[in-house]
């Protein structure tokens, strides 16, 4: 099993940035997926969640209205759109697998990507 995330950088605030995850090695389309966020001295956050079917979305409050979770199954990739960055959203953002419903506690994820560095300065 495989969780690939890129597209991370270094944006100024107010700024945008695509992260992408791609998953290999157990079948993407039946999982739901998630991205959490780990900013230095702080706990891993939830930020957002789909179905395996993507037809259902969640996110945390503090990315609402900003940030798209979204997933290709054909290709088995998971996006995460993040718009009007702020230097809080500062943290290595993880992708992760969910064998059940897509959730906000990552104790119920299985599978976890390597984390891709998102810096925003103002």
């Amino acid at each position: 099993v495989q969780l690939q995330a890129s597209g991370g950088g270094l944006v100024q605030t107010g700024g945008s940035l695509r992260l992408f995850c791609a998953a290999s090695g157990f079948t993407f389309d039946t999982y739901g997926m998630g991205w959490f966020r780990q900013a230095p001295g702080k706990e891993r956050e939830f930020v957002a969640a789909v179905t395996w079917s993507g037809g259902s979305t969640y996110y945390a409050e503090s990315v609402k209205g900003r940030f798209t979770i979204s997933r290709d199954n054909a290709k088995s990739m998971l996006y995460l759109q993040m718009n009007s960055l702020k230097t809080e959203d500062t943290a290595v953002y993880y992708c992760a697998a969910d064998r059940g419903i897509a959730t906000r506690y990552a104790d119920e994820y299985d599978y976890w990507g390597q984390g891709t560095q998102v810096t925003v300065s103002s």
